[in-house]
């Protein structure tokens, strides 16, 4: 037993480590790259969230449109889309939430 515990003693003392320099390179480079992908993924975030909104603008301005060549009503509100099944309550809601609003037959942010 006394023999195996030396010779795994042996084979471990001839293995090489990293050196601290050597870890202290890599941690300074992984930094570097978290200060070069960060700023990008909350311009892109942000890219995604106006692209949304657009998409959300467009999606209401043709449900306003349906809802007035239907009805001949030119006053429009989200309450008339979601009782008329235009939308979702959900679909308002998010709508709401971004500052979307409808005047008379316009949908603007």
């Amino acid at each position: 037993m006394k023999k195996l515990i030396m010779k795994m003693k042996q084979k471990r003392g001839k293995e090489s480590a990293f050196t601290l320099i050597e870890m202290a390179v890599v941690l300074f480079i992984i930094g570097l790259l978290m200060l070069l992908v960060l700023p990008n993924l909350n311009s892109q975030r942000q890219k995604a969230a106006d692209t949304q909104s657009d998409a959300m603008v467009s999606m209401i301005q043709t449900q306003v449109n349906l809802y007035e060549n239907d009805t001949d009503d030119t006053s429009v509100s989200y309450s008339d889309l979601v009782s008329g099944r235009y939308l979702t309550d959900k679909q308002a809601a998010k709508a709401q939430s971004l500052g979307i609003t409808i005047n008379g037959d316009n949908v603007t942010k």
